[in-house]
C-alpha cells in the first residue's frame, strides 16, 4: 500500500494540480483577515520555535506578525472575492477589430505545493466581440488571480476564462513563461528553466490567429 503522504510528495514535487479551482474549503471566508492573522501569527511562531530560532531577537520576533500579514493581505490576497478587481467594460466606439495583446505582465504568484515564488510574465490577448476593456484592468485580473497559492497551468486558465466572462467572447489568448523557485532554488536547483503555458480560446484555437498572437509576443518594444 502506498503512504498518502509519499502521493501528496509526488503530486507536489511533480507540480501537478487536482483542479481547475483553487482547492477551498466552504467555509474559507468564515473569519475575518484579522483574525487569520492572529492565527496564522501563531502559527509561524510555532515553525520558527521549533527550528530553534530564537525569537527574542530583535532581528526575528516580528517576523510571525510580518508572516502573517503578507500571507492575508498581500501575496494570498486573492483568494478573498472581496478584492477581485472590478472588470468595467466599454462599447467598442472607435470599431477596432484586429486583436489586442497586453504583453510582459509581471507575474508574482506563489506555488501552492511548497509555497515558494513563482515568478514570471504573462502575454494577454483578446478580440474584441462589441466589447473592450481597460488596459489596466487586464494587468489587475493577472495579478488577482496570481495572488494565491497556484499552479501555472490553473492560473493561465483563470486569466483567460475571467476576460472571456468580462468581455463576452471566446477569443481570448495568455501565454505565461515563469520561474518556479521550488524549482530553481530546491529539489533538482536548476536556475536556468522556466516554465511556459498557454490557454487560447475561440479564434485563437486557429493556426493563423494563434501565431499572430505568438509574433506579436516576440516583438522587441523596450524603450
Amino acid at each position: 500500500m502506498i503512504h498518502t503522504d509519499t502521493l501528496s510528495d509526488d503530486l507536489g514535487d511533480n507540480h501537478v494540480g487536482t483542479s481547475a479551482e483553487n482547492p477551498l474549503r466552504k467555509d474559507a471566508f468564515n473569519l475575518s483577515d484579522d483574525e487569520k492573522i492572529e492565527l496564522i501569527k501563531k502559527d509561524v511562531t510555532s515553525i520558527l520555535t521549533t527550528l530553534g530560532m530564537d525569537l527574542e531577537d530583535d532581528s526575528i520576533k516580528g517576523t510571525p506578525n510580518r508572516v502573517a500579514k503578507m500571507f492575508v493581505k498581500e501575496i494570498f490576497g486573492g483568494l478573498n472575492p472581496l478584492n477581485k478587481p472590478s472588470s468595467s467594460t466599454f462599447e467598442n466606439g472607435y470599431k477596432y477589430g484586429e486583436m489586442l495583446v497586453e504583453k510582459n505582465i509581471t507575474v508574482y504568484s506563489t506555488c501552492e505545493h511548497h509555497l515558494l515564488p513563482i515568478v514570471g510574465r504573462a502575454h494577454v490577448a483578446y478580440i474584441s466581440n462589441g466589447k473592450v476593456i481597460g488596459l489596466s484592468k487586464m494587468n489587475r485580473i493577472v495579478d488577482y488571480y496570481a495572488k494565491r497559492p497556484q499552479v501555472q497551468e490553473r492560473l493561465t486558465m483563470q486569466i483567460v476564462q475571467e476576460l472571456q466572462r468580462a468581455l463576452n467572447t471566446e477569443d481570448v489568448a495568455c501565454v505565461m513563461d515563469a520561474k518556479h523557485l521550488c524549482v530553481n532554488s530546491r529539489g533538482i536547483r536548476d536556475i536556468e528553466s522556466s516554465t511556459v503555458t498557454s490557454e487560447f480560446g475561440g479564434k485563437f484555437k486557429e493556426e493563423k490567429v494563434r501565431r499572430e498572437f505568438l509574433d506579436y509576443i516576440k516583438l522587441d518594444t523596450k524603450f
